[in-house]
């Protein structure tokens, strides 16, 4: 194994310049922080918006809103950041000895030494415990889907070692927060929810594919497997399959959960969500550069914004 990539402060080597831990947080607390990711939030996000999408679109479905969503929406912002650090930290227990001969992750806290084995245990137990607490303050089918999704949590970092499609178990974890928050408002799962998280699935394999082609050359010498591995050249095309995927599905579960109930205004400015996020992927795929990991880690972060695009639709169509 290598010797870890000496980093100032401990700074981790794709942590957004300038960001809050390095900064800001107390010393004794920053391997903790970046060991949950706090350093490079793009993951929270992406973690975040199908919750949001799923509330929204549950919203449509029933025309109905009370305070309690407005507390859904914040229960799964703190809960989506403190299960992202959770996840992060999971993954990087069980990817340790692999990290450590990745150049972009040698320097990640349990690889470089800055954290503990025991001490990464105890701080995942400690974020997963909290998360449960919020989600205990849902409805009882909401906490039932929240704790089935501990299962692909738990596969997914052990799936490049035996699928070349981990991303697939990366997007059934990062988007089953449009089937809890769905349910969470709705008391229900339901069919619009299903097909909107199948959505989220094809968005993640479409911005985790851009994300993975930074590690290909590393990936092949240690024997793990990934979409940008299996595609290789042929990556452009894939993309553009799982954009035109993410929007007819997104499109689906849109018309699914307006038809029946909300305005028929409402029903086309929702559907201009999809359509909008669309055109965004597709400035994404314009910009694909397989060999450029400067240009790659931008367009993946970029994919923060293309989530929130469906959101000010279908806020709009809210209030039509």
């Amino acid at each position: 194994m290598q010797e870890p990539a000496p980093t100032p402060d401990g700074q981790v080597a794709d942590a957004v310049k300038d960001n809050w831990v390095d900064l800001y947080a107390p010393a004794a607390t920053r391997p903790y922080l970046r060991l949950s990711r706090a350093d490079r939030p793009i993951g929270t996000w992406l973690l975040l918006i199908p919750c949001w999408w799923g509330l929204a679109l549950s919203m449509l479905n029933s025309q109905q809103a009370s305070w309690h969503d407005a507390w859904i929406a914040l229960g799964c912002a703190i809960g989506a950041w403190l299960m992202r650090g959770a996840g992060c930290t999971w993954n990087d227990i069980t990817d340790r000895d692999f990290d450590g001969q990745v150049e972009r992750t040698r320097s990640r806290p349990i690889p470089s030494g800055q954290v503990s084995l025991r001490g990464a245990i105890v701080w995942m137990c400690v974020q997963a415990l909290l998360a449960f607490c919020i989600l205990l303050t849902f409805d009882p089918a909401a906490i039932r889907l929240g704790i089935l999704a501990l299962v692909p949590v738990a596969i997914y970092p052990f799936a490049k070692r035996f699928t070349w499609w981990p991303q697939v178990f990366l997007g059934l974890a990062f988007n089953w927060g449009a089937l809890l928050a769905w349910t969470a408002h709705s008391g229900k799962l339901e069919a619009p929810a299903v097909v909107l998280y199948l959505a989220g699935i094809a968005w993640t394999l479409f911005y985790d594919t851009i994300y993975a082609h930074q590690d290909t050359e590393d990936d092949a010498l240690i024997g793990i497997k990934s979409t940008a591995r299996l595609f290789g050249d042929k990556t452009a095309s894939w993309l553009r399959r799982f954009l035109m995927l993410t929007v007819g599905l997104m499109g689906i579960a849109v018309i699914f959960s307006a038809i029946e109930n909300a305005h028929v205004l409402a029903l086309v400015v929702a559907l201009g969500g999809p359509w909008a996020m669309g055109w965004h992927m597709a400035w994404q795929l314009r910009g694909f550069d397989s060999e450029n990991n400067d240009k790659l880690l931008q367009l993946f972060r970029a994919n923060r914004d293309t989530g929130m695009i469906p959101l000010v639709f279908f806020a709009v169509a809210l209030m039509l």
